[in-house]
């Protein structure tokens, strides 16, 4: 069991990557449209969203070299993408190169979003997969946190500390690629390919008392072949494919992304000056770590369903109560206390469910496109939504957004209370079996 969690962890660095990557510009927002004098629109759009853009592209494409190339080969071209993304981004001079660099590290975190999960899911034992899984999650928050801090510590070294802020992130990128080569090929992606003797040796490390032959049987049984050019299209894949859709939809609408973009800026509209926003921003991370670690230890525990519970309450009052914040006029800490409880209700809920429930619920022959399709319907919406806030914020205003972001989470307790089934505890091949049957 040490291995698989080692080997979980390994993987699960990407998620740091993900996270690091995608908070790292908020410090940077502001300096760099005073820097290139951009409009809001531009600068939402092209500037702050090119990372975005290329998550999109990632996701959409991530199943082919998962399924393809394997879900080891494809964490390793994540890493090399970060690095030149990171290095890339730090030396730009102007905004499209800027943006350009940042594309090329989105689209590692849109196949990091696929591969990464899909590695964790296929060699974790069924009674650990959600925690295990998980680590990715926690990964991804802590790289958040980190993220904020740097920014907050190198924010005033100097009138070029933006290159600082996203240059950074080459040194995790590189150590990150140079572990995950230390890590096996997943079993599961093994047999798909007829690779039955290495697949056999990961396998009898994860079940130490398992029958190999009996668990291979059990794998090949419930699976098809990659020939067999089946799609998650299918009819009888339309119930997977639905779920995938609106637990995807409904993590973006609830504004995570866009407040995590944008949480200085926020801040400093709230009435809190520039130190103080980049400082409670830290806090905002350090908040939503405790709680993916809360989420993690509770979700083989509890269940998806209880967590997502918890979740869409928590996220329907904090929305609310920033929404009146900002209609009603309440100034100093009251919005940072507000949006503290929001990330504290995401990171217990969907931020610890989403990955996990969207690596289990595909068959394994089609894990990598049911994935790709899932993670592009969040990605399509965490760059249409963070980019259109900078105009929004100043059209409509900041309440109209965040009542609409806590209409959208009523919806989302509705589809959990009626639609989502509990994935806690239950095989990988059994589960394909149960929601197929479902179409």
């Amino acid at each position: 069991m040490n291995k698989i969690v080692l080997w979980s962890i390994t993987a699960a660095l990407a998620g740091f990557l993900f996270g690091f990557d995608t908070v790292v510009i908020s410090g940077a927002d502001k300096k760099l449209q005073a820097l290139w004098e951009s409009s809001d629109v531009f600068h939402g759009w092209v500037v702050m969203s090119g990372a975005l853009w290329g998550t999109v592209i990632g996701a959409i494409f991530a199943g082919i070299p998962t399924d393809k190339w394997g879900r080891k080969n494809t964490l390793i071209a994540i890493g090399i993408l970060y690095t030149a993304s990171a290095i890339g981004s730090a030396l730009s001079n102007d905004p499209l190169t800027f943006a350009i660099f940042r594309f090329l590290g989105g689209i590692g975190v849109g196949v990091s979003t696929i591969a990464a999960p899909a590695y964790i899911s296929e060699i974790s034992p069924a009674n650990s997969r959600g925690k295990l899984v998980g680590f990715y999650q926690f990964s991804l928050v802590f790289g958040i946190l980190v993220a904020f801090l740097s920014n907050y510590l190198l924010s005033g070294i100097g009138e070029n500390d933006w290159r600082w802020m996203v240059g950074v992130e080459a040194f995790p990128a590189i150590i990150y690629t140079l572990f995950i080569l230390t890590v096996p090929k997943s079993p599961r992606w093994l047999l798909m390919n007829g690779k039955d003797e290495e697949a056999g040796k990961i396998l009898k490390i994860i079940n130490p008392q398992g029958d190999v032959q009996e668990m291979i049987s059990e794998i090949q049984k419930n699976d098809v072949q990659p020939e067999s050019h089946e799609n998650i299209f299918m009819k009888k894949y339309r119930f997977p494919l639905i779920l995938a859709f609106l637990i995807a939809f409904f993590n973006q609408t609830s504004g995570i992304n866009a407040f995590l973009y944008y949480a200085p800026r926020i801040f400093e509209e709230a009435g809190l000056g520039e130190s103080t926003a980049l400082l409670s921003s830290v806090g905002i991370g350090i908040t939503n770590m405790l709680f993916t670690l809360l989420g993690i230890n509770l979700v083989d525990r509890l269940g998806r369903k209880q967590l997502m519970y918890i979740g869409s309450i928590g996220y329907i009052i904090s929305l609310s109560l920033v929404a009146c914040a900002f209609f009603f006029g309440w100034q100093g800490m009251a919005v940072p206390i507000f949006l503290f409880i929001f990330i504290a209700a995401h990171a217990i809920g969907q931020g610890t469910i989403i990955w996990v429930f969207i690596s289990e619920i595909f068959p394994n022959h089609l894990r990598g496109s049911g994935q790709s399709f899932g993670s592009s319907v969040h990605w399509i919406l965490a760059a249409a939504i963070p980019a259109a806030v900078p105009f929004l914020f100043s059209t409509i205003g900041a309440g109209m957004v965040f009542t609409f972001f806590a209409l959208m989470m009523v919806l989302q307790l509705l589809f959990v209370k009626f639609m989502m089934p509990e994935t806690k505890g239950i095989s990988l091949e059994e589960l394909s079996k149960t929601l197929t049957q479902k179409s």
